[in-house]
């Protein structure tokens, strides 16, 4: 399921590159409809899939089995009680969010530019460095982890605490 999930995201990139200019850049549309500027740019709307890619490969799991395992002392996550499966998420999702900001801002920036420049995303991480410090690849980290954080644990801890109940029935 989470395969198809990262998968969706990159065929849907473009809508996401769109929303992002049309936030901070609006006059890159030029008076432009959104039909005309798919017909017009095409596969340049796919900029940063790359690091869209990289960003999907960071995934709730990790610090969820870890809090499972080494704090909760969960060695049955079939037999673990909704509070754990709901801390285990917590944990999961701040790391995988904090983990991913980086390739987030990166991504952000390079589907910032106007459609007539290509940004290259390892440029976009030396000028982050060099004029805004190591810091600036965590930019919005605080609201994003109040927005997307919620989504993740209310879904992750509804799936693991479903799982075992149809486990019984497939």
């Amino acid at each position: 399921m989470g395969s198809l999930t990262g998968i969706g995201e990159v065929v849907l990139l473009p809508l996401d590159a769109l929303k992002i200019k049309r936030q901070v850049n609006p006059e890159a549309f030029r008076g432009r409809g959104v039909v005309r500027i798919f017909l017009e740019e095409g596969t340049t709307l796919y900029r940063g899939w790359g690091w869209t890619m990289a960003r999907l490969l960071i995934q709730l799991f990790g610090a969820s089995a870890f809090t499972k395992d080494y704090i909760l002392g969960v060695s049955d996550y079939s037999k673990a009680t909704w509070t754990q499966n709901f801390i285990a998420s917590v944990a999961g999702a701040v790391a995988s969010i904090t983990v991913a900001a980086p390739l987030d801002v990166v991504k952000t920036r390079i589907q910032n530019a106007n459609f007539e420049h290509k940004v290259h995303g390892l440029k976009v991480v030396s000028e982050l460095i060099k004029n805004e410090g190591v810091t600036a690849f965590f930019k919005g980290l605080t609201p994003k982890i109040l927005v997307v954080g919620p989504k993740l644990v209310f879904s992750y801890t509804l799936a693991q605490s479903l799982i075992p109940f149809f486990a019984n029935y497939v």
